[in-house]
C-alpha cells in the first residue's frame, strides 16, 4: 500500500486540505461552541459527556481508496500502524476492512444537518455520532473497521472473527475500541469504533 501525503501544515490549500483551525476570528474552541449553538447542542455537552474537544489533523496520508475513488485518510503513524496491524490480521487469515477515517469538522457539522432535516431528534443524532469538534475522526487518528460479510458499522460486528481478532490484538498496533457497552460518553455500542492511542 503506497501512503502519500495529501495535506500538511506546510501546503495549506492541497485538494482534502483541512482548514486551520486557529485561522478566522476567534480560537478553536470559539468557533466550536459557535457551531454547537447554531445546531442546538447545549453548552456543557463535552464536559457533561467527559468528551474532550478533538482537533483537526494537520497532515493526513490516503490509508485507502475505495472503489468510488474516495480517499480515507490517517495521520501518518496511525496509517502505518493500520498497514501493520492490517497485514497481521491477514497472517491469522482475519480480514480487516478499513471503512472510516479522517473526518472534518465541516462534514460533521453536515452530518448532523442531513440528520436533523430528515427528522430525526438532536438526542438520537448525539446518541450515535459526536458533535462536530467531538469527534475523534477530527484527529485522524480513529478508524472504523469492518471485515467482509459484516455490515458496515453495525453492532452485529462484535460477532465476527475480525472482532474477536481486535479484542486480542489491536492494542499491541496501540489501538483502543472508545464506545463499549454503556459508555460513559452516551454514544451507542461501537464495537467497528478503535482510536489509536499512541
Amino acid at each position: 500500500m503506497n501512503l502519500y501525503p495529501i495535506w500538511s501544515s506546510e501546503s495549506n490549500g492541497l485538494p482534502g486540505a483541512s482548514p486551520d483551525p486557529q485561522a478566522g476570528r476567534g480560537t478553536y474552541a470559539e468557533t466550536i461552541s459557535a457551531l454547537l449553538q447554531a445546531l442546538g447542542v447545549p453548552d456543557d455537552y463535552g464536559p457533561s459527556r467527559g468528551l474532550d474537544l478533538q482537533p483537526e489533523a494537520t497532515e493526513l496520508v490516503t490509508a485507502r481508496v475505495l472503489p468510488d475513488g474516495r480517499e480515507i485518510r490517517l495521520t501518518p503513524e496511525v496509517a502505518a500502524s493500520w498497514q501493520a496491524m492490517s497485514l497481521a490480521a491477514s497472517a491469522d487469515r482475519v480480514t480487516l476492512l478499513l471503512i472510516s477515517g479522517f473526518r472534518s469538522v465541516a462534514y460533521q457539522r453536515q452530518i448532523i444537518e442531513r440528520k436533523l432535516a430528515r427528522g430525526e431528534s438532536l438526542d438520537q443524532i448525539l446518541r450515535v455520532n459526536a458533535a462536530p469538534g467531538y469527534s475523534e475522526h477530527h484527529t485522524g487518528r480513529a478508524i472504523d473497521i469492518g471485515t467482509p460479510g459484516s455490515p458496515p458499522l453495525e453492532e452485529e460486528f462484535e460477532n465476527t472473527e475480525a472482532f474477536r481478532w481486535l479484542q486480542l490484538h489491536a492494542a499491541q498496533y496501540g489501538f483502543s475500541l472508545t464506545y463499549p457497552r454503556f459508555n460513559l460518553h452516551r454514544i451507542v455500542y461501537e464495537p467497528w469504533h478503535w482510536l489509536h492511542r499512541r
